[in-house]
């Protein structure tokens, strides 16, 4: 137990040399009470951009009363937020990936700043969620992260859907397969309010893997947006947060190894997005943890897919909260032997007693049992080969096709691969590949959500395959590898990939090839030229300079 819970603040606002200090807190609203309590950082990532964030304001005032309730001063500041759903198949998508940094880097200055205590951070759209746990994780202080929360199902033509139904219908639309009244009106339904998108997407995904990890409270980052509960567990991380405090326990004593193994795990089985590899490879190099592409692998290998969630699946992620949520799925994992249900939670009790009480709703279809597993591995799968030697990663949930042969289709960015679905340039048996969309190439390294949904929406799903050194939604399906590693704007070998070369997947051999001799390969490098950088000043250049690979999390430090 610490002796002084002021142990950072306590310079910040004592002594008569901290008199300016305390006259601008005073500004604010700050009393003689309030400065002698512990000052906690609530870290939110509200924004008017993005339904997923958007309802966070209401959220931070319940955590601050909890704050306030347990003895603490919260005190709120902002971060930015980029929505990919709406920035998706434009040069704004770029920003997306980078965004996490700037969410991290700037929590982690605002902290060190003004010499916090504690931190609660609030997240909602995808970079967010990753970004306000990679700050946490370097600053170390007693703190946790809340996740807004999904947004609940629109309705179209009797039956849910979310905003991935959106992006295919806009390929079925460029095919004639559905009219424009069709589209407005399912464009008009498709997200009824706030929170994030609905299927286990890549918020979702990274929602459940951190309260596996232990630095999300077990249970409320399911909770939905707008469910009256979401206020209730607000309240209840202000009270948690001083109790980390009062107990000194750190991000340091939560995120380690094994946590992360139990976060992998988490995704594998929920079908979550490939969006997770890069994510949890870089809290895990936030955190001074080993981690590497093979580990995803070797887990998704003996962890059963048990949720039947949408993209590949059928029910949304608030099914899954009304099945049985988190505890359920981390109950079962852990009577079947692929948990390490010893690892710490922000709650202060281990993995192992949060999963104690979970209850399964009767005759719920969104789980399926250890002993009777939707399929007997997990979601992801990491492939390497000549043109991916650092590894690049394919969703398999759902799928039933696991090779593929074809000749490459080669574009040197999304829009080009767009456009090319939307003309009916690209025929049964292809192999798109886009490239220098990578980390570095992009710069930003774009989601192909446009493309990947307009190929489902096209009717083509089941007979092209797609390779990209970008990323992909959580909403993506389909014969999809994305994170191609080294990327082309580094020389990596999709760089040579010509029109017509005959491209192999096989995911049981976890093998990505192309018909290409080694020394045909090497030749064809050996004449590259390295593209002109697509910005020469400002943050997208800066990251471009600094970024590292995929296969390493494309991390900035």
């Amino acid at each position: 137990m610490p002796s002084d819970l002021k142990h950072k603040s306590r310079e910040l606002t004592e002594g008569p040399g901290r008199a300016p200090a305390r006259a601008m807190l005073r500004a604010v609203g700050l009393t003689d009470e309030d400065l002698s309590r512990p000052l906690v950082a609530v870290a939110n990532t509200w924004s008017e951009v993005t339904p997923c964030n958007f309802h966070l304001r209401q959220l931070a005032e319940k955590v601050k009363a909890g704050i306030r309730e347990a003895g603490g001063t919260p005190i709120e500041f902002n971060t930015i937020v980029i929505s990919d759903g709406i920035s998706m198949g434009t040069e704004g998508m770029k920003a997306s990936l980078i965004s996490r940094e700037v969410v991290a880097d700037s929590i982690e200055l605002v902290v060190r700043g003004h010499l916090f205590d504690a931190v609660v951070a609030l997240s909602g759209c995808d970079k967010t969620i990753p970004g306000t746990v990679m700050a946490l994780a370097r600053l170390n202080l007693p703190s946790l992260m809340l996740y807004g929360g999904s947004i609940m199902p629109g309705q179209f033509q009797g039956h849910d859907v979310s905003i991935q139904d959106v992006f295919e219908a806009v390929g079925a639309h460029g095919r004639g397969k559905m009219t424009t009244e069709e589209l407005h009106d399912l464009e008009r339904h498709a997200c009824p309010g706030a929170g994030a998108c609905g299927g286990q997407f890549t918020a979702n995904t990274m929602a459940i893997a951190f309260e596996f990890l232990g630095i999300s409270p077990m249970g409320f980052n399911g909770v939905p947006a707008l469910d009256p509960k979401k206020n209730s567990v607000s309240t209840q991380c202000g009270h948690l947060v001083m109790e980390l405090l009062k107990k000194d326990l750190r991000p340091q004593h939560i995120i380690t190894r094994e946590a992360l193994e139990n976060a992998i795990a988490a995704v594998a089985t929920t079908g979550g997005s490939t969006n997770a590899v890069l994510h949890l490879l870089a809290v895990a190099h936030e955190a001074g943890v080993p981690l590497s592409l093979d580990d995803f692998d070797a887990i998704n290998r003996r962890v059963p897919l048990l949720a039947n969630l949408k993209p590949s699946g059928q029910f949304m992620a608030v099914d899954l909260y009304q099945a049985g949520g988190t505890r359920l799925v981390a109950k079962w994992l852990l009577e079947g032997g692929l948990l390490k249900g010893h690892c710490l939670t922000v709650t202060g009790r281990t993995l192992q007693d949060e999963a104690a009480s979970a209850t399964e709703t009767a005759g719920q279809q969104v789980l399926s049992p250890v002993s009777q597993p939707i399929t007997p591995t997990g979601g992801l799968v990491v492939l390497k080969g000549n043109l991916a030697p650092e590894g690049c990663v394919v969703k398999v949930a759902g799928h039933k096709k696991f090779t593929h042969r074809g000749p490459a289709k080669v574009f040197d960015c999304e829009e080009a691969a767009f456009q090319a679905v939307q003309q009916g340039n690209i025929g049964e048996g292809d192999v798109i590949v886009i490239r220098y969309e990578g980390p570095q190439g992009g710069p930003g390294m774009r989601e192909m959500l446009g493309v990947t949904g307009a190929i489902v929406g096209a009717g083509l799903g089941e007979s092209v395959a797609l390779l990209t050194d970008g990323r992909f939604s959580g909403a993506t399906h389909g014969l999809m590898a994305g994170h191609v590693a080294p990327e082309a704007a580094k020389g990596g070998p999709i760089a040579a990939v010509q029109n017509g070369d005959i491209i192999n997947f096989d995911v049981e051999a976890r093998r990505l090839e192309v018909e290409l001799s080694a020394e045909e390969l090497n030749t064809r490098l050996r004449g590259w030229t390295a593209p002109a950088p697509r910005y020469k000043t400002g943050v997208m250049a800066k990251y471009a300079r600094t970024v590292s690979s995929a296969s390493q999390g494309a991390v900035t430090a």
